[in-house]
């Protein structure tokens, strides 16, 4: 009797022969997701920080892509953003918006996708309870060094850091992790089903 073997991301699920080609196109179409998401942005006044999608999007990313794909892909993202390519939020690039007041959350985005692409190969993300739990722990690598670099970087007080950084994000991060912890569940029911 064959075994069929258990995947370990949804990726490796819907890609069960992964080759460098499909990763590398994985990756390019990661990429461009995240800078699609990226330019969903939404000023706050009298904030550096845009509201935009790009969190969700490094949440899915690092949820259903898998550790090495999931990491690899969000360093591209920062490296090609970084050497000039205007797919940060607003259309912005370079290593001065890398090392800006923003700057932080895409180091917690990246941490978030590794974080979560780890918890997705214990199987976090097919269950709705631990899928939340899993993008909650995203969140909080998301916004940790983002609100530390953006107090450093502005040099003003945590009270300003916290209602220019934090509280205007709440609820569009709750909708983010209810969106992110219920669709991956579903895909991986529909994807469990192809497969028996």
């Amino acid at each position: 009797m064959t075994t069929i073997p258990v995947p370990h991301s949804l990726r490796a699920a819907l890609f069960p022969k992964s080759t460098a080609l499909t990763n590398g196109a994985l990756a390019i179409a990661g990429v461009a997701f995240l800078a699609l998401m990226a330019q969903i942005a939404l000023p706050i006044p009298g904030s550096p920080v845009p509201v935009t999608g790009q969190t969700l999007g490094a949440l899915l990313i690092g949820a259903s892509y898998g550790r090495v794909l999931g990491a690899s892909t969000f360093a591209l993202y920062l490296g090609i953003g970084i050497a000039g390519a205007p797919i940060f939020s607003n259309q912005g690039s370079g290593w001065a918006k890398f090392v800006g007041p923003t700057g932080g959350y895409l180091v917690g985005m990246f941490l978030a996708t590794i974080a979560l692409s780890f918890l997705a190969s214990k199987k976090w993300d097919k269950k709705f309870h631990t899928a939340i739990a899993s993008m909650i722990i995203g969140q909080v690598l998301i916004f940790t060094p983002g609100l530390l670099w953006l107090q450093h970087a502005t040099g003003k007080d945590w009270g300003w850091t916290l209602n220019a950084g934090l509280t205007p994000f709440i609820f569009g991060e709750v909708l983010k992790i209810a969106i992110a912890a219920s669709a991956l569940p579903i895909l991986w029911q529909v994807v469990d089903k192809r497969r028996s």
